[in-house]
Parts: structure tokens; C-alpha cells; sequence
């Protein structure tokens, strides 16, 4: 097995680019928009001085972005709620204003996830969620609570996010477009530069990229892929992450590419959430469509781990089995547990700052968050037990790669998220009991088809 470092903002998992990275790229962005809605507002002077511009045909944003600015203006109360997460979150000074989040959101969906470099120099990252970044801070709120919860805000988001996404997943978008694999290059504000790789390539010694994984052209500098998409799903190179031991039907390997986040057992059939107690819920967790598997779980075991926008991000089966169920649930995705800001011990982030607060929250994404759910009855003597793939921020699609009555082996590809990083559980019955290997250890990474845990039956 691999090395098992410790991650890099460990608490984030890449996330969060490192602090002075953050503020540059958000000032970056707010200084564009500000001087976008001035310009706009000089050439349009018969505007009011105050509350939203116009909708629309009118309007001055890119399509997406208008229709998510209408959606929101057209109703009061997530109007109002917006305004209310501004005022909170004000003290920080990061986003002023309703028309200036609109105009940093317009910069960023007519491209492909950026890599950043502070005023153009000296070392960067690259930023695998930004629109997240911006989000992240007002994300911290009480009204954002109320506000990234309604159905109505998801609805719009998500088409922002789907429209955003066919875009990275176009290979050939119209002009004015750039191309949607334009920062996948070794120019220095390429993902695969020197300083790029370093990030990308940050699990997978002693390989590097194009060893681990397959790339349509290794000797083009984009290495052949024609969209930001094919990037963000590719696949290993044959050979790459064999099972241990795969015909060990007693032995639990890992789904994801991934950083563990937590593990809990005794988990309940209903629970409730506290701040700093994210108890994990079977009946939540499953939605209504896997209600009638959640009491088989009662008192069973959870595992927790997230994947960076860095990592692999297509699931394989930990165990070898026939699927039961497999479906989709709508859910939030930028909705979060409002917090105290990051912990004592955090690893990069001072006490109480109030940014992360979305990724401090996996515990409860568990049961708010658009999800995959895949119940498998494994060989015994695992028996039955569950994958749940949790979207997290600019994910807004979970594909399922297998259906009811499909018979899988370890390693099995079930499914893969499009787009940003992710969260994903694994739960197990009572009937079982998991002893986790030794480097099971939160704050690690671990990579995929590698065995993660032990089951025996509860004598």
C-alpha cells in the first residue's frame, strides 16, 4: 500500500487553496466586478442608485447568470434572505453586494476552473471550486442556512451549475468561448505546470501524472483531453490501483479516491444535528426512496471520506456482491451547518475563522446534499451494506454507472461525480463488526481498491 501522508490543509483537502491564495483570487474577482457594474452603471444612467439591476434581455449578465439573478429577484423572500447573508457576513468585506457576487459569477462560468497566481506572480494554485471560494464566506450565515436550503434556490443553482457544467463538458463551444480544457496546459498558469503538478501529482508517488493516469495524447500539452470534463473524470492506466486481496470476501477496500473525515458506530435509525455534533441519521441519509433498508442499519457502522478536487473522482464497489437499489437524490449544495469558525487545532486556518464552514459540515451533508445511494448485498460476511456519494458544491451531477440486479466485484466501477470535489460514506449492518486498519486515521489519504477495513459477524 501506499504512503498515507497527512493532506494538505488537512481539515480541507484542497478546498481551500492556502490563505494568501484565497484573499488574491477573491480580490482579483471582486475588483473585475466592481469595475464591470460601475462601467455598467455609467453607460446606463437612469438606473436606480441602490437594489438589483435590471432582468432579463436587459440584463447585463451572461444567460446562466441572468436567469439565476431573476430567479432570486422574483422572489422576495430569497431576495430578501440574499440581502440578510450580505449583512452578516459584512464585517469581512468580501462581497459587498448582490450585483457584484452576480458580476464575480459571470467571470467565472464562461471559463474552466482557473490555476491563480497573486497579480499575475510568484507561486500559485489551482483553484478546483471557485465558485465555491466566493460562496464560502456568506455560506457561514444563519440566513444562508435558511436561503441554501429551499428548493426553489436549489432549482436555480442547479441550472446555473448544469449550464456551467455542459460548457465543461462541450469539446468544441462556440466562439466567444474559450475552449473549456484552456487552463489544462504547462504554461505558468496551466494545471499541468511545474507548480500545478505538484498538487495534482500530491498522491500518487511514486508515479507521476501521466503514469497514473490514462491520457489521450501524453506528448500534446493539454495531453489530449478536449474538455475540462474528460479531465475531471479520467480514468487509471491499466494496472494502476489493483485490489488487495479480492477474493477476501471478509475484507473492506476503499470506494474513492479519498481523505478520511470520520467513522462512527452505534449509528441511529433518527438523530439530530448540533453544532459541533454532526450525528449521522439512516432515515435522512437514505431519502424516502431507501426507507425501507434503513432499520436493517440500526446501531451498524459509518465511514466517512472526501475527495479533493485534485483526486480520482469515479466510485468503485468495496466489496464483491449484487446491487440492490441504486437512485438519485435531489439535495442542496452549498448549504452548511453555520459554525464558530475553525477549531483550535486546525491546520492551516487561525481559530475561529469563519471560512470552511461547508466542509466542517460532511456530517450533516450526509442527509441535506444531492447524493447517490447504492445498496449492495455483499458476500458474506459483509451482507448488506451501503455507498452513499454526497455532492458537494459544484457537483451537480452523481452518475450511476450500475442498476439494480448488477452483479459487481471489488473494484467495480459504480458510478463518478462531474465537476469539484466530494464527500462519501460507506455503511454496514449490526450484524457485523469493522475493525479498521491501523492507517485508518483521520486527516489521511488513501488510495482507492486499497483495504481499508475487516469485517467478522457479531457472535
Amino acid at each position: 500500500m501506499a504512503a498515507v501522508p497527512k493532506t494538505k490543509l488537512s481539515r480541507y483537502g484542497g478546498w481551500l487553496p492556502s490563505a494568501n491564495i484565497h484573499k488574491s483570487f477573491l480580490d482579483y474577482h471582486t475588483k473585475l466586478a466592481s469595475e464591470r457594474l460601475k462601467k455598467y452603471r455609467t453607460t446606463h444612467p437612469n438606473l436606480p442608485r441602490s437594489g438589483h439591476l435590471p432582468g432579463g434581455a436587459e440584463g447585463p449578465y451572461v444567460p446562466s447568470v441572468q436567469a439565476f439573478a431573476d430567479a432570486i429577484n422574483a422572489n422576495p423572500v430569497m431576495g430578501d434572505l440574499f440581502d440578510q447573508i450580505l449583512l452578516q457576513a459584512s464585517p469581512m468585506k468580501e462581497v459587498v453586494s448582490f450585483d457584484e457576487l452576480l458580476f464575480m459569477l459571470d467571470g467565472i462560468v464562461v471559463k474552466p476552473p482557473p490555476f491563480h497566481r497573486p497579480e499575475g506572480e510568484g507561486e500559485g494554485e489551482p483553484i478546483g471550486v471557485p465558485i465555491y471560494l466566493m460562496l464560502d464566506l456568506l455560506i457561514n450565515t444563519s440566513a444562508a442556512y435558511d436561503l441554501f436550503r429551499m428548493d426553489e434556490f436549489n432549482v436555480a443553482i442547479k441550472a446555473l451549475l448544469k449550464s456551467w457544467g455542459d460548457y465543461l463538458a462541450d469539446t468544441n463551444p462556440l466562439p466567444p468561448l474559450p475552449p473549456s480544457n484552456s487552463s489544462l496546459n504547462s504554461g505558468p498558469d496551466g494545471w499541468f505546470s511545474e507548480r500545478g503538478l505538484l498538487y495534482i501529482e500530491a498522491y500518487l508517488s511514486p508515479l507521476t501524472f501521466k503514469q497514473t493516469y490514462y491520457c489521450p495524447d501524453p506528448s500534446a500539452d493539454n495531453l489530449g483531453f478536449r474538455s475540462w470534463d474528460e479531465f475531471f473524470v479520467r480514468e487509471f492506466q491499466r494496472g494502476v490501483r489493483p485490489v488487495d486481496e479480492p477474493g477476501n470476501n471478509s475484507l473492506i477496500h476503499n470506494a474513492c479516491e479519498s481523505t478520511v473525515y470520520n467513522k462512527a458506530e452505534k449509528v441511529k435509525l433518527h438523530d439530530q444535528f448540533w453544532l459541533k455534533d454532526q450525528k449521522y441519521s439512516l432515515y435522512d441519509m437514505f431519502g424516502v426512496e431507501g426507507n425501507a433498508y434503513a432499520e436493517k442499519f440500526v446501531d451498524g457502522t459509518v465511514y466517512q471520506a472526501f475527495l479533493s478536487p485534485a483526486d480520482y473522482h469515479r466510485w468503485h464497489s468495496p466489496v464483491n456482491g449484487t446491487v440492490l437499489d441504486a437512485f438519485v437524490i435531489p439535495g442542496t449544495y452549498y448549504a452548511a451547518l453555520p459554525d464558530a469558525g475553525a477549531d483550535a487545532d486546525d491546520p492551516e486556518r487561525d481559530q475561529g475563522d469563519p471560512h470552511g464552514a461547508l466542509i466542517r459540515s460532511q456530517g450533516w451533508l450526509t442527509v441535506a446534499a444531492a447524493r447517490a445511494v447504492i445498496f449492495i448485498q455483499a458476500e458474506e460476511p459483509i451482507g448488506l451494506m451501503c455507498f452513499i456519494g454526497v455532492g458537494m458544491v459544484e457537483v451537480s451531477t452523481c452518475q450511476l454507472l450500475v442498476k439494480q440486479g448488477d452483479v459487481v466485484e471489488k473494484g467495480t466501477q459504480l458510478g463518478m461525480f462531474h465537476f469539484g470535489g466530494s464527500t462519501h460514506t460507506l455503511i454496514f449492518g449490526p450484524h457485523i463488526k469493522v475493525t479498521w486498519a491501523d492507517v485508518i486515521q483521520k486527516d489521511t489519504h488513501h488510495w482507492i481498491n486499497s483495504i481499508i477495513g475487516k469485517a467478522e459477524l457479531v457472535q
